[in-house]
């Protein structure tokens, strides 16, 4: 597999990455209530930390997904059809869920051009354990943001593409957030074009609640990783025994949050912006959300961001959908 680092080849180099996060940081903390990106969660030892999330037995969204996809692997080719396919998904991870899709094409005669995008170098080694190229699969691995690899693949090729966004990453955005971010998704991509796309849906909250606070402690690890990262890479003085994960469903969102809650009254110095950080005992700092939808929100998102639902895969409990949207243009 070969590989482009576009945020060093195209984009940016380390010292505005560094610059970037330190900025944010400022922005969140001085925030009320203190807030972190949930985009920092994913770095090399994140990205390793969420994968260890998904194979716990109470995070139930991947095993479903899983055989969503299995079931779907046959009829995905038909729906889209054609000789060859660019294949390309936003948050490749290691790639276990991609490879049934992959294969489903392939033994259907598609001529497959797999590019993987993440921001994580090593994400894109673990995918590269699982998946490798082969007759009729060829990968172009991209480490890089999302929109900036959608075009920079954009640039390489006119073939036709099917972007994938597994899993309940899209959860991550709020209603208005989604838009903004399915729309930016359309604009690199050409009439006919595909986006599948996960929706973890609305569902009883005991179930919800023990997904995003597995027995193991790994999203408390993942979560925690955040202060270390600042630690490492701001100069920050966290003591992560400081501090506690929580997770809660917020009913009037629909929406599982994230926080990490202040153990005790503290102050925290961050050596990159040269200043100190208080905290109250039991503050919280939000780090996520996790938003839940409906059968008509997924619609309501299609129909307002340039897409028509083609097909929507799902299982028995109703607990997941896998959505494929065909992008229209006038």
């Amino acid at each position: 597999m070969k590989i482009t680092k576009l945020n060093e080849v195209q984009i940016s180099n380390k010292n505005k990455e560094k610059e970037q996060f330190a900025i944010d940081v400022l922005t969140g903390f001085t925030s009320s209530p203190k807030s972190l990106s949930s985009k920092y969660f994913y770095d090399d030892y994140g990205s390793q930390l969420f994968q260890a999330i998904t194979q716990q037995e109470d995070y139930y969204l991947t095993n479903i997904e899983l055989n969503i996809l299995q079931n779907s692997k046959d009829a995905l080719p038909e729906l889209v059809q054609g000789e060859e396919i660019d294949i390309i998904e936003l948050g490749a991870g290691d790639g276990h869920k991609t490879k049934i899709l992959l294969q489903g094409f392939l033994d259907s005669g598609f001529r497959v051009n797999f590019y993987p995008i993440d921001i994580s170098y090593e994400a894109m080694n673990l995918l590269n354990k699982n998946i490798q190229d082969s007759e009729n699969l060829f990968i172009h691995g991209v480490v890089g943001e999302y929109i900036d690899g959608l075009r920079y693949v954009r640039s390489l090729s006119q073939n036709q593409q099917i972007v994938l966004f597994l899993g309940s990453n899209l959860g991550n955005f709020d209603m208005v957030s989604s838009q903004v971010f399915l729309r930016k998704v359309w604009k690199s991509m050409n009439a006919a074009d595909y986006l599948f796309t996960g929706f973890d849906l609305k569902k009883d909250v005991s179930v919800l609640t023990k997904a995003y606070n597995d027995k193991q402690g790994y999203t408390r690890k993942f979560n925690l990783n955040l202060l270390t990262r600042m630690n490492n890479e701001l100069g920050a003085n966290f003591q992560l025994e400081d501090f506690q994960h929580f997770g809660v469903y917020n009913p009037r969102l629909g929406a599982m949050e994230s926080y990490l809650l202040s153990l005790k009254e503290q102050t925290v110095y961050i050596k990159e912006l040269e200043r100190s950080f208080n905290f109250d005992a039991y503050e919280p700092i939000h780090l996520e959300y996790s938003f839940k939808f409906s059968h008509k929100d997924i619609a309501f998102l299609c129909e307002q961001t340039g897409y028509k639902i083609k097909h929507n895969f799902t299982d028995e409990k109703n607990y997941f959908v896998n959505s494929l949207w065909e992008v229209v243009k006038n």
